[in-house]
């Protein structure tokens, strides 16, 4: 069976000049080329932003960009009839697809309602700061624009369990909705800031029935209007966890299949709250490993200076390597945004051996790394800066490896703090498999390896070009591997 390769296909500021949902269904066959199994598409339902919205802030879940809401028919990626041609493009080429599925919030209401609220202090939000009073706000959802195709649901405030603007007030706090359901906020995974089920808009609230059986049948229609083949979960941290079990389960026993899910479960430094995610979930998603993006990130900050040996310590793919989905960087990381985190441009390479050349984990490239990205945003401090990231033809070629390959068993030798490699001895099934992968974030590196008797007295070349000698294996299946400093080299077997 082909190795899984995922790939996010955008940022946030995607800005080319084909619409997204043109330029994935052109794109199909060459993703088919470079290994891709699965594409994670953004959210493509529209938001309060309009036709500018990267989707995040979603309004409509069941308008995909066919009608005339928040100041536009299509989204930022196109109409819902372009969307379904880029799905049917992938699908031709035996690609499956992940839906982004926004549950935490809601965003542009089209009515203010008045509500009851009390304040909570923001750094921790089980305390309260004020007593209950009353503000309007825009909590009240009916999509004029949809006039009730599809679904004739109503979003009110009984639906949500906090606000972060009061419309009279003119005010930005955290408002507890005082709803029948409780004063306070759902209990969720993560504890941050006291309890974290707060984060943006309007925060959807999950003790409310009425709001589960919409979701899950939001979940039936967009499957069976699209046909994708699952979903990423966004900021699944701050959702009640037991809506998302029994949404997943919904929608298995719903069409009688285990559907490709990805959640977001964003933490950087504490894999007892991955591993906790993970037993109250029942192992139900995949999960992104922002613990080994955060090794990474450090790795390529701190040079030689950072233990490779202890690449994988902390992570979610040393500890449930079944579960994770590793990357790179993302939407989030990327520069100028709320998780700025960007891996070093010398390192990238590195961490894409890293990820997309091992055995354990999922892979998921990240869209600037294979097409480029410029544009232009404030920082912080509102200075206007320009960012370039530049495309990595390596990630190319390693991906290819990886569908092609990167197969067999896995020999481990991280017995330096700045040189380490593996090999793979490859698989019957294809053909001209086994690798080896050396990178070192000092000096030249060399490292003996052993590869496997197989290959012994065949010749090895290094698939990134960076090392114009040739290997060749001794007798016995071993020979020394070369990379340059600060660099990575994949040596595979020499077929010309």
């Amino acid at each position: 069976m082909q190795n899984q390769t995922l790939i996010q296909y955008f940022h946030w500021y995607y800005n080319e000049k084909e619409n997204l949902w043109t330029k994935v269904a052109n794109e199909a066959v060459y993703l088919k080329e470079l290994g891709i199994t699965s594409v994670w598409l953004p959210p493509a339902y529209k938001s309060n932003s309009g036709a500018l919205g990267i989707g995040y802030d979603a309004y409509d879940l069941f308008d995909l960009g066919e009608f005339d809401q928040k100041g536009s028919v299509s989204t930022r990626y196109g109409s819902k009839v372009a969307y379904l041609k880029a799905i049917d493009s992938l699908h031709n080429q035996g690609i499956g697809v992940l839906a982004d599925a926004v549950f935490n919030h809601k965003a542009g209401g089209d009515e203010v309602e008045k509500i009851k609220v009390r304040t909570v202090n923001p750094d921790n939000r089980n305390e309260f700061t004020s007593d209950v009073f009353e503000i309007e706000a825009w909590t009240k959802f009916n999509f004029p624009g949809r006039k009730g195709k599809y679904s004739e649901f109503i979003w009110n405030h009984e639906c949500f369990s906090g606000v972060d603007w009061a419309e009279d007030l003119k005010k930005t706090a955290i408002y507890v909705i005082q709803n029948f359901d409780g004063e306070g906020f759902e209990k969720v995974p993560s504890t941050e800031l006291g309890n974290y089920d707060f984060l943006m808009f309007n925060d959807i609230d999950y003790r409310n029935e009425a709001v589960i059986a919409e979701l899950n049948y939001w979940g039936e229609w967009i499957v069976e209007t699209t046909k994708v083949d699952g979903f990423r979960l966004d900021a699944v941290k701050h959702i009640n966890p037991a809506f998302i079990s029994q949404w997943i389960d919904h929608l298995d026993q719903k069409f009688n299949r285990k559907f490709f899910i990805v959640a977001e479960n964003w933490d950087v430094d504490c894999t007892e709250d991955q591993e906790e995610y993970i037993r109250i979930t029942g192992g139900r998603t995949q999960i992104f490993d922002s613990l080994l993006h955060h090794n990474f990130y450090m790795a390529s900050k701190d040079g030689n200076r950072f233990d490779m040996r202890k690449i994988f310590d902390n992570t979610l793919i040393s500890l449930t390597p079944e579960l994770a989905v590793t990357f790179v960087d993302n939407h989030d990381t990327q520069p100028l945004q709320a998780l700025e985190s960007y891996i070093y441009f010398w390192f990238r390479p590195l961490a894409y051996a890293i990820i997309l050349l091992r055995e354990q984990g999922i892979p998921c490239l990240f869209f600037p790394d294979i097409y480029g990205g410029i544009y232009d945003d404030q920082d912080k401090e509102a200075n206007q800066i320009h960012i370039e990231l530049v495309k990595l033809p390596q990630v190319e070629v390693m991906s290819k490896i990886r569908a092609n390959l990167s197969y067999g068993e896995q020999r481990d030798y991280f017995n330096h703090e700045n040189c380490i490699g593996w090999t793979r001895a490859g698989d019957d099934e294809y053909a001209n498999s086994g690798l080896a992968v050396l990178l070192s974030t000092g000096n030249d590196g060399f490292k003996a390896m052993e590869i496997g008797k197989k290959f012994a007295g065949k010749t090895f070349i290094d698939a990134l070009g960076y090392r114009e000698q040739d290997v060749t294996i001794d007798e016995n299946g071993w020979a020394e591997f070369h990379c340059n400093a600060g660099s990575v080299s994949v040596w595979i077997l020499k077929t010309d």
